[in-house]
């Protein structure tokens, strides 16, 4: 049986770590708010954007459509985004996992670079054979959930772009944690170049070829637009990993609390069976004393 101070001190200890761990629930919580009104305001703009684009786009061979160019694929950039605090449960070892699993199963005899997101994804890639090789790619992208806004974003889609329409990279791929709710975020593996052209033709059916007057001229619009909409979608994939981020160390920090309540349940009855034994025992010897007194 542990002694009385020992568990004394592990139940000062749970309580303490009961007490973070609810704090940190609540900011996240008050936190998740903020991020999850910032997703659903955004995505309808960002899907009505990819279905114009996709209608705009489809109709441009590839040398009026720098962005949705076919070419060989040598050399694939992989975009992995997590947080850069932990605590969050899976949230970060699952993209860092399916990043892997997309370049065994996918990319495997290509040229694979990874352009990370996030302190969590940097650290387990900046020791790995995957680091970037050259200055045509941004750096230090951990700073970007510091200031998450479209205008921090948007220079570093914009480096992105110019990777691809310059030649350095032929396929770019994004790997990141989709908001569904605050328990449910799964890892969407999304190609950001080329473009795909038929990806809304597939979901609208008919409505997809509408025929368009455009002003003024379609070539002009869809060089306006197609760098926008670009932009919007990494934008919308960080926002995604940041409401997914804050909703799951929600749920890590809840369970945490569940489990440290348990814990001290069970240490308060440990501390009790032992004080009762103590009293015991000392009972046992005061009246083991007062018979040899009397003997």
């Amino acid at each position: 049986m542990a002694n009385l101070k020992e568990i004394r001190n592990r139940i000062t200890s749970v309580s303490s770590t009961m007490q973070i761990t609810s704090a940190m629930k609540m900011v996240s919580a008050a936190k998740l708010k903020r991020a999850q009104d910032a997703v659903t305001q955004m995505r309808p703009y960002a899907n009505k954007l990819g279905e114009i684009l996709a209608n705009l786009s489809s109709t441009l061979d590839g040398e009026e459509n720098a962005y949705s160019t076919e070419r060989e694929v040598k050399n694939v950039l992989i975009v992995p985004i997590t947080s850069n605090r932990g605590l969050c449960g899976g949230f970060n070892n699952n993209v860092i996992k399916k990043t892997l699993a997309v370049i065994k199963e996918d990319y495997t005899d290509k040229n694979v670079s990874v352009l990370c997101i996030g302190k969590k994804a940097d650290d387990s890639f900046k020791r790995t054979q995957y680091n970037i090789k050259g200055t045509f790619l941004p750096k230090n992208l951990n700073d970007v959930w510091g200031d998450l806004t479209f205008d921090h974003v948007a220079p570093i889609a914009e480096k992105i772009m110019n990777a691809y329409t310059e030649g350095h990279i032929d396929k770019i791929v994004l790997v990141y944690n989709e908001f569904v709710s605050v328990s449910t975020q799964p890892v969407k593996v999304e190609q950001y170049l080329p473009l795909v052209q038929n990806e809304v033709e597939e979901t609208e059916g008919a409505n997809a070829n509408l025929d368009y007057i455009f002003e003024p001229n379609k070539e002009d619009i869809v060089t306006e637009l197609i760098p926008k909409t670009l932009k919007i979608q990494l934008y919308s994939a960080l926002l995604d990993s940041n409401a997914g981020e804050h909703g799951a160390r929600m749920t890590a920090m809840h369970k945490a609390t569940d489990n440290a309540g348990e814990l001290q349940k069970s240490l308060k009855l440990e501390y009790n069976k032992a004080r009762q034994a103590a009293i015991t025992n000392e009972i046992l010897e005061i009246v083991g004393g007062a018979e040899a007194l009397n003997n």
